[in-house]
């Protein structure tokens, strides 16, 4: 359940179910919410799982399970997945060195099991794992006035320098870290973590305090992604193989980690992808995995598609064959066909790019 519940629905929010949280859907006139943050910034609250990993092996153990490099230096976090046997994604994640601790960001359907899965799989390593998702408030603000909203209510220090590091400091009298993250919305990104118990203190000063900042939910989130070309982990990244999701931010090439039991050198997947995710100009939106057509032959599903705000017209998402006919393509919506248009992403461009945008070698 969203951490806030009575504070969202005393600003106007509807709820919907991610990974098993309850998490706001909308605020109402989703669109218009949309265009404020393109324009200016938002807030929004995340339904992350949330593992705590202690001990004098926790940064060796974690960095061995997952197929990025664990930092070592306090402030400093990566993007990384979770593969299983057949090399496919079991989980993404953020992990982040919180000093004698990590912080580890999981969907929140994933949380509980990985915790679980993590401490069976110890052995004499010095480390422990506790789910301790209710623990905290996870805010994200996003919007091309982003740095100027957490520099105007951020006291202590300052915003923090790159991608994937925080700073310690308050906003209002509440204890926050502050994350400088890998704008998935296309736009200037940060994430603002605190404990549970100052989560309405932390959303208040969000949305009323310093610039004002719109609070928008899972819908907006979504539409903003797909814009950005971001692949999600419920819809584009679970059981996915990396490479073919261009997803090259989560690798890091010259490790070695854990696919299931055994650890293996490198976790590229050998040879050229057998897909790729393209963006599609369609004429109406089709439902996720629909059918994608090049004259006869099928060639791929829709992961995703929404109407795009800022296009003012439908898009999706969708996985195609690497190689696939020199056709015009066709998509299945109610068993007739419509015209789709293979196009470049991300399909807006705002005041930064997603890290997730789907790259080919």
């Amino acid at each position: 359940m969203t951490v806030l519940e009575s504070v969202h629905e005393a600003h106007g929010a509807t709820f919907r179910e991610v990974g098993g949280r309850q998490v706001v859907d909308n605020y109402g006139r989703p669109e218009r919410t949309h265009r404020a943050v393109r324009n200016v910034v938002g807030a929004m609250e995340y339904g992350y799982g949330v593992i705590v990993v202690t001990g004098e092996d926790r940064v060796d153990y974690v960095d061995n399970a997952v197929s990025n490099r664990v930092p070592d230096e306090d402030g400093a976090g990566c993007y990384a997945l979770l593969l299983d046997p057949d090399g496919r994604v079991d989980t993404d994640m953020y992990v982040y060195n919180a000093g004698e601790r990590l912080l580890v960001f999981t969907p929140p359907q994933k949380a509980e099991e990985l915790a679980a899965e993590w401490a069976d799989k110890t052995f004499i390593q010095d480390v422990e794992f506790e789910e301790a998702t209710d623990d905290f408030a996870v805010f994200g603000v996003h919007g091309p006035k982003a740095t100027e909203k957490i520099a105007s209510v951020l006291h202590q220090t300052g915003t923090p320098p790159a991608p994937l590091t925080f700073e310690r400091g308050e906003l209002g009298d509440a204890g926050v870290s502050v994350i400088r993250t890998d704008d998935l919305a296309g736009e200037e990104s940060y994430d603002v973590v605190c404990s549970a118990d100052d989560a309405e203190t932390v959303f208040d000063t969000l949305v009323n305090r310093g610039l004002n900042a719109v609070p928008f939910g899972y819908q907006t989130w979504e539409t903003l992604t797909l814009e950005a070309g971001t692949p999600l982990f419920d819809t584009e990244i679970e059981g996915a193989l990396p490479n073919d999701l261009g997803l090259r931010n989560a690798l890091d090439f010259e490790k070695g980690c854990y696919v299931g039991q055994e650890v293996v050198s490198r976790i590229e997947n050998r040879g050229h992808p057998t897909q790729r995710l393209v963006g599609l100009a369609v004429e109406a939106c089709p439902d996720p995995g629909a059918a994608v057509f090049a004259g006869d032959e099928h060639v791929g599903d829709v992961t995703r598609a929404a109407q795009s705000p800022m296009r003012e017209a439908p898009i999706a998402l969708a996985n195609l064959s690497w190689e696939r006919p020199e056709e015009a393509l066709k998509i299945r919506i109610d068993g007739e066909p419509v015209s789709a248009q293979q196009v470049d992403l991300p399909f807006i461009d705002g005041s930064a790019q997603s890290a997730r945008l789907p790259t080919y070698e």
